[in-house]
């Protein structure tokens, strides 16, 4: 069983830099590549001349992550994909756990490791900490990270099958992928992850959390959490995702969801962050202009019960004080 440890980047030199290294140090068991989303620093020459055992995949455009990643993953052809944000340090023997997985449980489709704070090592991330899930609404949490609570890892978090990967560092069988036809690049960036987990938990496809295996995430290398285009991504691509797949009564969800982002709104307004409360309305109108397309590919793709195992994390963190999972 081959692997491939893929790497997108866009004008990350730095990153790369700080990095690669751990990644070429603990990965004798994949081959590497970085797919280049047309950088204009001189990403490519870096690791021409530096790391030149490295693959390099060059796209034509910066399709962000969901384009990025689908086009470059075309050239691909090893049995596994790990898909690799560039501001991860990798940890010695990270691999063979995840392999171990796919190797002995066949139904075992994707995976995602442990992912802890490269600034903070003692406690988890918060994009994917010890592994994802979503409330009847569409709103992603993890086991490890509710909304922005983080906690502290004491290996409290035990191999487990969750609903959704992280994208920062996230393990796919090929033909999965390929049978999912990837992710949906209307995304751009931010929650295609979840949108493939939820496409795969529809067609039966588990996910798994590995423990025995740890990465550092710096998390926000590319779009830092205060960005209000980061606030409408979120959003906009959260109403993508119940759209095109929750089971149930579409306008309902809708419905409560407009109420539960107008609270959000408020809470904003209170902080005096009108940046982003612009960026609720620009992501619930992209979402309106968006709901014929997103209608008819409700239509096509399979729905399945039981997706959530919260009705509603805002109402639980917020109102009933549930900080951790």
């Amino acid at each position: 069983m081959k692997i491939a440890v893929v790497i997108l980047n866009w004008n990350g030199k730095a990153l790369l830099e700080k990095f690669l290294p751990s990644v070429v140090a603990h990965s004798k068991e994949a081959t590497i590549y970085v797919a280049d989303n047309a950088s204009t620093d001189d990403s490519v020459h870096f690791i021409k001349t530096t790391y030149p055992e490295i693959k390099i995949i060059q796209n034509t455009q910066n399709g962000g992550y969901a384009k990025g990643y689908n086009q470059a993953l075309q050239h691909v052809e090893e049995d596994i994909y790990c898909l690799l944000n560039s501001d991860i340090e990798v940890t010695k023997n990270w691999l063979p756990p995840i392999l171990e997985e796919l190797k002995t449980n066949q139904e075992t489709s994707i995976i995602q490791p442990k992912i802890l704070d490269y600034k903070n090592k003692t406690h988890f991330e918060y994009a994917g900490a010890a592994g994802g899930f979503i409330d009847k609404y569409g709103y992603p949490y993890c086991r490890g990270r509710i909304f922005n609570t983080i906690e502290k890892d004491t290996n409290q978090y035990p191999n487990a099958s969750i609903f959704w990967a992280s994208g920062a560092c996230f393990f796919i069988k090929k033909d999965v992928f390929r049978t999912l036809k990837g992710f949906d690049e209307s995304f751009f960036a931010h929650m295609e992850e979840i949108d493939l987990c939820w496409r795969a938990f529809n067609l039966n496809y588990k996910t798994k959390y590995i423990t025995t295996t740890t990465v550092y995430h710096v998390g926000g290398a590319t779009l830092q959490s205060g960005n209000p285009k980061k606030t409408y991504l979120n959003f906009r691509n959260s109403l993508f995702t119940i759209t095109k797949n929750a089971s149930g009564s579409l306008f309902t969800l809708i419905f409560t969801r407009l109420v539960l982002d107008g609270l959000a709104g408020i809470l904003f307004l209170l902080q005096f962050k009108f940046s982003h409360i612009l960026a609720i309305f620009k992501a619930h109108f992209s979402f309106y202009i968006s709901l014929p397309r997103l209608l008819k590919q409700r239509k096509t793709l399979p729905k399945k019960k039981g997706y959530y195992t919260k009705k509603s994390i805002v109402f639980s963190y917020f109102l009933k004080g549930y900080k951790t999972f």
